[in-house]
């Protein structure tokens, strides 16, 4: 029996993978585009993330419509996109882009639309600018990342909010705990996009993290701020 079970919850585990990253096939969407020419309007996006290019993303980034975005859930996951089905605009090949932002509801980006407002040099590679909205096909896949994931710590003595970003793999947080020196694992909650929080004082104990992503893939960074750690100041963990 225990090997009949072993078997099947393999299968079950490969099938999930297959999902997450899009082995099984393509969806369709629509697709615009925003910015100038060097991928601009990132900053102070619903994920959080202050400057995407400056924090490592740089102008491979898409903002998602409602429905893709999931209230914050898909900041940091991967895509692959390219042109479909619109022959006269689309470019050959596709693009690997970044969750970074949400896409209003209005037009194309009401729900239950599939949208990605992608930047503008995504979009030139994959379809004719001047076509200003294109069909789609694009499937999940895993974020190669440079270095570890990020941790950026803001909030006050008795309420600590960190922003995380950088993660590779599913790339997409579903939970977050936080450890420190003088305490246990206590875990944080999701504030909005990216940025997690907890309200307690850390102030002078060195801080771990454990990031779990939607695969149900966890990395435990150990001792990633040391005890005399600051506010605005931005520490690296492990890496997926």
């Amino acid at each position: 029996m225990a090997t009949i079970w072993y078997t099947v919850t393999l299968a079950s585990m490969a099938l999930f993978f297959a999902g997450v990253f899009g082995e099984g096939g393509w969806d369709t969407a629509t697709a615009t585009f925003y910015g100038d020419i060097g991928g601009g309007g990132t900053s102070g996006g619903a994920c959080g993330y202050g400057d995407p290019v400056k924090e490592g993303y740089g102008v491979e980034t898409t903002a998602l419509s409602s429905s893709l975005y999931n209230n914050g859930e898909a900041c940091g996951a991967c895509f692959e996109v390219q042109c479909y089905n619109t022959p006269h605009w689309c470019q050959h090949g596709s693009v690997h882009v970044t969750a970074t932002n949400l896409c209003p509801p209005g037009g194309v980006c009401s729900p239950p639309n599939r949208h990605f407002d992608l930047s503008q040099p995504m979009f030139r590679k994959i379809a004719k600018i001047e076509a200003g909205i294109i069909n789609v096909q694009y499937r999940r896949v895993p974020c190669v990342k440079t270095g570890g994931v990020k941790f950026e710590l803001k909030g006050n003595p008795s309420f600590l909010l960190v922003l995380i970003y950088n993660v590779g793999g599913a790339g997409d947080i579903s939970s977050v705990n936080i450890k420190g020196s003088k305490t246990g694992w206590l875990p944080m909650m999701r504030n909005w996009g990216e940025n997690w929080q907890i309200n307690a004082s850390f102030l002078g104990q060195s801080l771990s993290f454990q990031v779990k992503t939607s695969d149900g893939k966890m990395v435990q960074s150990d001792n990633v701020a040391p005890s005399n750690w600051q506010f605005g100041q931005t520490y690296e963990g492990k890496q997926f």
